[in-house]
Formats: structure tokens, C-alpha cells, sequence
């Protein structure tokens, strides 16, 4: 079973004070990158006090993304987003939030203060293993409709939406190791009169 290491639910700590500057660390579990950038404007949003909000994301498919959000080049993204890959962890954006102390920390020390700060936010979640599925968009006519929750209920399977038009279009989430079989399956019962389209990342 193909599975991926996420969180469980949103973290917070505040790390002791790197001379005179307060770093406070947030991580949560992302579905897509419009929740993720949902997550970082939030904290934005409660911090509006802060110097930088910086912050690294992860997602399902592995693509990943990283910003330094005003910090020089490569001293607070990157070294976050090296934690979250570190960790083997999908699904997840960490934000680091900084309020200018008064003392410049510099390059290498700026690069520590937001990798301890996004490995301590990880050091305190619980992490958990959720199985990899691919999202599938199923567009049939009304008249199918018995034999495919047929298919669904062999698989143990339902929709997560459905739309009710001229055809019906459902979107199901199914564990990618049964897809191919699931697919198999739906256009056997359909004689092939059934569309099937993986739905593309948001």
C-alpha cells in the first residue's frame, strides 16, 4: 500500500529569542497549494506585526515551494523547506514568522534560526501515514448508474462529489495501487461508453 507522512493537525511554538529577534514556527496539513497559501496568509493575518513571514510547502505530488519573504537569498526558505524534505514529509506548508531583534544574525546565522525553527515546529507534531490516492473525474450517462456503484461497492469506494447534469460527473479518490484495476473495471461494466479523467493538482 503506497502511503505518505503528513500531520495530523496544525502546530505552533515559539523558539527562545535568537539575539533579540522572536521566531514563532506554524505547520499544518495542506491539501493543495490554494490551502497552503489559505495557511500562510492566516498567520500573516494574526502576525500583521511581524518582520517576515517565511515559509516552504510540500505537497502530495512533491512539488515544493519556498520563500525568504524579504530575507536575503536562500537564508530562510530553503532551509526550512530542507527540514519538511528532511523529514519525508507531503501535505504540509511551515510558516516562520520573525520580528526584527535589533542585531543582524547574518547569513549563517539566519539560515539556522529558521531551520531550528522549522525543525522544532515538526519535532513537536504528531505525524501520520495516509494512504496516496489518485483523483479521478468519472463522466457517464444516467442510465449507468447501477452498474457503476456496483464497481464502487466492490471497491469499497464513494464519491467525494458529484454534479447532476445532462450526465453525471462524480470525482472519486481511489488508493493508487487498485486505479488502473478500478478503471479496468468501470469501462468494463460501461462497455466503454463511461469518460474517466484524472483531475489535475490545484
Amino acid at each position: 500500500m503506497a502511503v505518505v507522512r503528513t500531520l495530523a493537525a496544525p502546530v505552533r511554538v515559539e523558539l527562545p529569542r535568537v539575539q533579540g529577534s522572536r521566531f514563532i514556527a506554524d505547520a499544518s496539513p495542506v491539501a493543495d497549494e490554494t490551502s497552503a497559501r489559505a495557511f500562510i496568509a492566516q498567520v500573516a493575518d494574526e502576525f500583521p506585526d511581524a518582520t517576515h513571514h517565511c515559509w516552504a510547502w510540500r505537497l502530495d505530488d512533491g512539488r515544493t515551494r519556498a520563500y525568504d519573504a524579504g530575507e536575503p537569498a536562500g537564508t530562510a526558505g530553503e532551509p526550512i523547506l530542507r527540514r519538511l524534505v528532511g523529514a519525508d514529509l507531503h501535505s504540509v506548508v511551515i510558516v516562520v514568522s520573525r520580528w526584527f531583534g535589533g542585531t543582524k544574525l547574518g547569513t549563517g546565522g539566519l539560515v539556522r534560526a529558521y531551520g531550528e525553527s522549522a525543525a522544532t515546529v515538526l519535532s513537536t507534531s504528531t505525524i501520520i501515514e495516509t494512504r496516496v490516492c489518485r483523483p479521478l473525474s468519472l463522466t457517464f450517462a444516467y442510465d449507468w448508474s447501477g452498474p457503476i456503484q456496483g464497481v464502487f461497492t466492490a471497491y469499497a469506494l464513494a464519491p467525494s462529489s458529484s454534479e447532476y447534469g445532462e450526465d453525471v460527473r462524480l470525482v472519486v479518490q481511489v488508493p493508487v495501487e487498485i486505479a488502473d484495476a478500478f478503471i479496468h473495471d468501470l469501462r468494463e461494466r460501461t462497455a466503454g461508453r463511461i469518460v474517466v479523467d484524472v483531475v489535475a493538482p490545484t
